[in-house]
């Protein structure tokens, strides 16, 4: 009969709560005598605990961030050989300057057609993050990716078709503003199929480029569906038919898919979601954005500046309900004198299709009389993944919306596993994916490192541009802290005003009393590019007076974020703000 025995952590000294910062089996793995277990870490220093005896891991009782002390129980394990007596083993303590790779034995993983040190599920920004690291810091890597090219979402339907098609619509208009200046130009005469050329371009450009760097690296990459088969084996669907990859570790980079609302005529072509905008097959008439959030708000600025006359419809009480509403003004204004409608507080409750178009009711406090469209974009929103690789068939939690929770190392309830991007919780932003991925390509590499990032910052690239980051003051208010907010107009900024686009806001919250930046948020022509200074002065504790004592070129735009600052010292010399 097989011995089931507890593994409790020895006499490792006098102290107690050492932080477990590496786990290095899982559940079902056949550990031989002496193989490192955890790497725990004290004020003093960092030390392994070996397994007093060979077997099989049953049941794994802590994780990664736990605080233990002796006794404290780490796993059940089944013995593969009976000890003479049940003894508790002696650990032996050191000082390191990384953490040891967890040992997974690849002998006690059945083999696929290719074995990899790291497997990685989903190619896009993450994915190709974790992958390239890993395989630069020495790892065997495969690349899963269920389309014909890398990039994923992102680099293929996303983020950067719809910045090349942005690109246009800025063109454009700007040749329509600068009329006001006494520059006439014609109606642009607009070719849409060299457009839709131009955009794959860029695509292929980089997709390209991603190719060539997972060649130089040695990344195998392959092709198809992948699914979970086992805690340490993925079946892939391929064009060749089935391979199977085993695997010590694994990063899951799956992304997230379109969200929909039941009961629309989703057979009907004329009812879109952000990829078919991207194809850009036509430039409809009257087109109504479901969703006023950053995706639908991007495409309808592409959509208006190519002619179509544009409806947006939201539930929530105003545009880009993650942003403050100061930030949000200043777009709302200048769209609602370009578009045909905006209906806030308002949804929509039924679309009929026929040969005529799209008859949409609606039901809320702006809801008008139903309307016919002939193009709908559905843009509410996206749904992880984490229920479309077969996860929990395999233990990997997956929580009631279909995320997959982690640790601060990224890790999974699965120590081997991790998960990163969409796939993980919001915000769902690729620039998130590609810092997650690349820390845990580190920690499986034995880096110790955790997810420490004090902000995510988010960009919508409508005309004006909103970007914030750090608290918003709405979550201040929230929260309960003792804030303060100054503000910057772009009406007093040189830059702004000769660039006729004067409608921006730079604004910062600090802490009243430490002073320190704790959030900023600002809308205008680039904000997307001035708001990573931003997140450089919160990551490094900036107050305000190092922000105003840093001496800004001039004149700029980024000085908006010196001037808001000044405001903040009192020190401004490009307002006159009277004394209190």
């Amino acid at each position: 009969m097989t011995q089931v025995l507890e593994i409790k952590i020895p006499d490792i000294g006098d102290f107690k709560d050492a932080t477990v910062i590496e786990l290095f089996v899982s559940l079902g793995d056949t550990i031989e005598k002496e193989t490192s277990l955890i790497t725990l870490e004290t004020d003093k220093a960092s030390m392994e605990v070996p397994s007093p005896y060979a077997g099989v891991v049953q049941e794994i009782k802590i994780k990664v961030g736990d605080k233990v002390s002796e006794g404290s129980v780490i796993m059940t394990l089944a013995l593969t050989e009976q000890p003479a007596a049940a003894t508790r083993s002696e650990a032996t303590t050191g000082t390191s300057e990384k953490a040891v790779a967890a040992p997974i034995s690849p002998q006690s993983i059945p083999p696929g057609d290719i074995h990899a040190d790291m497997v990685v599920l989903g190619a896009g920004p993450g994915g190709y993050t974790a992958a390239f690291r890993a395989a630069d810091l020495g790892k065997k890597v495969v690349l899963i990716e269920r389309y014909a090219t890398l990039g994923g979402v992102c680099l293929n339907v996303g983020c950067i078709p719809s910045k090349a098609l942005l690109h246009a619509a800025k063109v454009i208009t700007e040749a329509e503003d600068v009329e006001a200046q006494g520059i006439v130009f014609g109606k642009p005469q607009i070719d849409i199929d060299k457009l839709r050329t131009w955009k794959k371009s860029v695509i292929g450009k980089l997709t390209r480029g991603l190719k060539a760097l997972a060649k130089q690296r040695k990344v195998e990459v392959i092709h198809g569906s992948g699914k979970f088969a086992t805690p340490n084996l993925i079946q892939v669907e391929t064009t060749d038919g089935q391979k199977t990859i085993s695997f010590e570790h694994c990063i899951i980079a799956a992304g997230s898919s379109v969200a929909r609302i039941p009961g629309f005529p989703y057979d009907d072509p004329r009812l879109i979601d952000s990829t078919g905008a991207l194809q850009l097959n036509d430039v409809p008439k009257h087109m109504l954005i479901i969703g006023g959030g950053i995706i639908g708000l991007e495409m309808a600025t592409v959509y208006s500046a190519l002619g179509s006359k544009i409806s947006v419809v939201e539930w929530m009480d105003q545009l880009i309900p993650g942003a403050d509403l100061d930030l949000v003004k200043p777009l709302h204004r200048r769209i609602k004198k370009r578009y045909e409608a905006i209906y806030l507080k308002t949804k929509v409750t039924q679309i009929n299709a026929d040969e005529s178009g799209l008859t949409v009711t609606f039901e809320g406090e702006s809801a008008p009389e139903p309307q016919t469209y002939d193009r709908i974009l559905m843009a509410i929103g996206r749904r992880p993944n984490g229920r479309a690789v077969g996860a929990e068939e395999i233990g990997i939690q997956v929580n009631e919306r279909g995320f997959i929770p982690v640790d601060q190392q990224m890790r999974t309830n699965l120590p081997h596993i991790f998960a990163i991007g969409d796939i993980v919780g919001e915000p769902m932003l690729a620039h998130k994916a590609t810092y997650e991925g690349k820390l845990a390509a580190e920690i499986i590499a034995g880096h110790k490192a955790i997810f420490d990032a004090r902000t995510i910052p988010s960009v919508a690239y409508t005309d004006p541009e909103i970007a914030w980051m750090g608290l918003t003051e709405k979550e201040a208010v929230k929260q309960g802290i003792d804030y303060e907010k100054t503000s910057f107009p772009w009406a007093a900024s040189g830059r702004a005003i000769s660039m006729a686009r004067e409608e921006g806001l730079t604004q910062l919250l600090l802490d009243k009393n430490t002073r320190r930046i704790l959030g900023a948020g600002m809308v205008g022509i680039n904000a997307g590019e001035l708001i990573a200074e931003t997140v450089l002065a919160l990551e490094m504790g900036a107050d305000m007076q190092d922000i105003s004592l840093t001496i800004h070129p001039h004149p700029t735009l980024s000085e908006t974020i010196l001037f808001a600052a000044e405001m903040a010292e009192g020190t401004i010399t490009d307002l006159y703000i009277p004394k209190k």
